[in-house]
């Protein structure tokens, strides 16, 4: 498996290339999507926090006059210095710091059940399911802790051995398959040495659920594996924990809206990028399908997008937020449409089956159209009514 690193960590930086693409297909329900070259994705090129912060200090410096809401009706509500170091600081305390040590809890705990199960040397039967139930409480809790698309996470990119998706190629199956036939007493000090394709989330999916049991060999696989992870995740959690009054830049609030515009930008990529990669590909709402759903192997997609919504439910309905918004009627107009709209999504989600490609097509295109509407307010109505702008590494809309 390490002969085929350097070509797997292209892959990956392809994939990450693509997922912060500047180009962009229509948000407008039903639109088809314009999707790049092969050439065109292979010399995209990953932008790190950094880089994306600067870009984004330069577009909010260069707004002179207040923003409007998508009507033109409304003026942004004005949030001070003090209002966003409070905000940003609740932010990465309250949102951004638990959302990962939520996913290391979960990790941890699939490790410590791995153990337990697969002292007999094999797993089947119940013990199986415990771990599989375990697993979706990891993937949802790592899903949730994807809306920070800024900071250590992504600057490393560790969340590509995190969460290898999408994996248009399905190279994790036949991965984690050839790794574990060749290592069957795998460590985690080896595993971490190997590529992205076989870490993380999606690899313990696939050797948890492509089986109907686990050999001695796979079992040493999913203790490495969850070990290695949380390892990672720990790792990320302490640079937020030591750095976040940069990470956020909420030292910076007097001259400059940086934190706040990476944060509410970072939310709108995670709606759009679950739109695009999660729902409008695989299903080929708008196009040729293309890769899977999330959770695909498991058939849990439905779990996945369920705790992202609920996330963006939960970050974007927060009162710290609806408090700054209630500085006009603009921003309590936006705060109720996006309540409304999240509530929507979530209410079709729970009459839609465990794996969303076994729902009918009328049902998939409403999802879809309520991921849309949700993107449409954040862009057009939220990211005005606080004064910032979209971003340029928005995957999604116009």
């Amino acid at each position: 498996m390490k002969k085929h690193h350097a070509i797997a960590m292209v892959l990956s930086a392809i994939s990450a290339g693509v997922l912060i693409s500047c180009t962009k297909p229509s948000d407008e329900p039903n639109s088809a999507d314009t999707e790049p070259t092969q050439s065109e994705a292979s010399s995209t090129e990953p932008t790190t926090p950094a880089q994306s912060a600067t870009n984004t200090a330069e577009s909010t410096n260069t707004a002179a006059t207040p923003s409007t809401s998508a009507t033109g009706t409304g003026t942004a509500v004005t949030v001070s210095a003090e209002t966003q170091q409070t905000y940003l600081t609740h932010v990465a305390n309250d949102l951004i710091i638990p959302a990962y040590h939520d996913a290391i809890v979960q990790s941890d705990m699939l490790n410590t059940l791995a153990k337990k199960h697969c002292a007999a040397g094999s797993v089947q039967g119940t013990p199986l399911k415990e771990l599989r139930g375990q697993w979706i409480k990891l993937a949802q809790a790592w899903a949730s802790a994807e809306m920070i698309n800024f900071g250590p996470a992504t600057q490393s990119m560790s969340n590509l051995y995190i969460n290898y998706y999408p994996d248009e190629r399905g190279l994790v199956h036949n991965g984690v398959a050839d790794l574990i036939s060749a290592n069957p007493n795998l460590t985690s000090d080896q595993l971490a040495q190997e590529s992205a394709i076989v870490q993380g989330v999606p690899g313990l999916e696939e050797a948890l659920f492509a089986n109907d049991s686990l050999s001695a060999s796979q079992c040493a696989y999913v203790i490495s594996a969850s070990e290695a992870l949380s390892i990672r995740l720990k790792n990320i959690e302490t640079t937020w924990k030591e750095n976040s009054v940069s990470l956020l830049a909420i030292d910076k609030t007097a001259s400059s809206d940086q934190g706040l515009n990476q944060w509410v930008n970072s939310l709108l990529s995670l709606i759009e990028t679950l739109k695009s990669s999660a729902v409008d590909q695989p299903l080929g709402l708008t196009g040729n399908p293309k890769g899977h759903v999330p959770a695909a192997t498991a058939g849990q997609s439905r779990a996945i997008i369920n705790a992202k919504i609920a996330t963006l439910n939960k970050a974007l309905t927060d009162p710290v937020l609806t408090a700054i918004l209630q500085g006009n009627d603009t921003g309590n107009a936006v705060g109720d449409k996006l309540s409304s709209a999240l509530s929507e999504t979530s209410t079709l989600l729970a009459q839609m089956p465990d794996d969303i490609t076994k729902a009918d097509k009328d049902t998939q295109q409403k999802l879809y159209n309520h991921l849309t509407e949700v993107t449409q307010v954040i862009k057009r109505e939220l990211i005005p009514a606080l004064g910032i702008r979209v971003g340029f590494n928005s995957t999604d809309g116009d």
